[in-house]
């Protein structure tokens, strides 16, 4: 890290990023995730998925996708939501909601951050994957960090006149057939079902949900790609579809992993059931230790977000925070004021923690609320 002028310098994946920026929303535990890299890893559960799909589409169409899956999770807020056409008044580019080095600076909410410039470079068919960063609540399918993978296909008109198909119509079909075979290969043979969704970046959008285990679970959200952005970044006459998936959640569902913190352990007794990466194994759990509860209780200000809360539990306990739950919400009949108690359970994936360790960390939540969120504790 270095020092230059008014602010303070970090190199990361050969970027120079300010670290102390006032917009800055970036804890120290949240970067240092940056170039972990656990798609990157082949015996680890997340880069078992990437692998699997990779190998789905090298069979289906050999030499067609080019892969990325070392691309810098900085990218400019331009990057981020104007180039894929995310509203100016989306809640997603809130600092509530997103990760902020500096006004124009963000860590990357999804690899569609890198929809159009692999556009503009001339790409026509290719996989990115990639650690992406929301500030999030807290609990067992909730992490701030997790790994994503877009897919992205663009078709010329011969393709669709070959097929005596209008464009969307046919882009729509290829990009189902598609992801219709991926969850095969994926999951086995599954009941499936499409589900009208909205995303800014595809239309029509829709999502993937199978029949998996006695429940219906959404597997990926796609669409066909808007045509401002084909226009703009790769041509006139072309239509593209495009799928986004995240890697935790297919993982925890194929290997019955039940806490998405213990993709980020280091405790072997984890590591390695997945050391010869076979897909088909299934988590065995180790001894789990027992939670320990403590509430914090407060009156709120106009101010106050839940999100902001879980950074500072993050910050401090870092993944001994196991949930952060809302328990009680109460508003004061005559000042009108609201009072919130939520309870926090501390809980490690591989040790007992003791009484002294978790008040101490409870204290210091405590403290911390109180100063950086301006509230009262109660």
């Amino acid at each position: 890290m270095t020092r230059m002028g008014k602010y303070c310098y970090s190199i990361l994946h050969s970027c120079k990023v300010i670290t102390d920026h006032p917009a800055n929303n970036v804890t120290d535990s949240i970067f240092q995730k940056i170039g972990i890299n656990l798609h990157q890893q082949p015996a680890h559960p997340i880069g078992m998925i990437k692998a699997a799909i990779h190998d789905y589409f090298d069979r289906q169409h050999p030499g067609s996708f080019t892969k990325f899956d070392n691309l810098t999770p900085v990218v400019s807020a331009k990057a981020n939501f104007d180039e894929v056409l995310v509203p100016a008044d989306h809640i997603s580019r809130s600092p509530n909601d997103t990760y902020y080095v500096s006004p124009d600076t963000v860590l990357r909410c999804h690899t569609s951050a890198h929809q159009a410039e692999l556009l503009r470079q001339g790409h026509r068919a290719f996989l990115v994957t990639g650690d992406v960063y929301r500030r999030d609540s807290i609990d067992a399918t909730h992490y701030p960090v997790f790994h994503q993978m877009e897919g992205v296909r663009v078709f010329s008109p011969e393709d669709w006149h070959a097929a005596g198909m209008e464009a969307t119509q046919f882009a729509e079909g290829e990009l189902k057939r598609t992801l219709e075979g991926l969850a095969q290969h994926l999951f086995g043979k599954v009941e499936m079902r499409w589900i009208d969704a909205y995303f800014p970046f595809t239309d029509p959008s829709f999502e993937l949900e199978i029949f998996f285990n006695g429940e219906w679970l959404e597997v990926l959200g796609c669409g066909v790609m808007q045509q401002q952005i084909l226009e703009k970044n790769s041509g006139p006459d072309q239509k593209a579809w495009a799928f986004g998936l995240g890697l935790e959640r297919l993982a925890m569902v194929l290997f019955d992993i039940p806490d998405i913190r213990l993709f980020w352990t280091s405790d072997q007794r984890f590591l390695k059931q997945f050391k010869t990466g076979d897909m088909s194994i299934k988590f065995k759990s180790y001894s789990k230790y027992p939670p320990c509860y403590k509430d914090v209780a407060f009156w709120i200000s106009d101010a106050f977000t839940e999100n902001n809360l879980c950074e500072v539990v993050r910050g401090i306990a870092g993944d001994l925070a196991e949930e952060v739950k809302l328990i009680d919400n109460f508003t004061h009949p005559k000042t009108g004021r609201t009072s919130h108690c939520y309870r926090i359970a501390y809980r490690s994936m591989d040790r007992s923690l003791t009484d002294d360790e978790v008040n101490a960390l409870q204290e210091e939540v405590r403290s911390t609320v109180a100063d950086k969120l301006k509230v009262e504790l109660r």
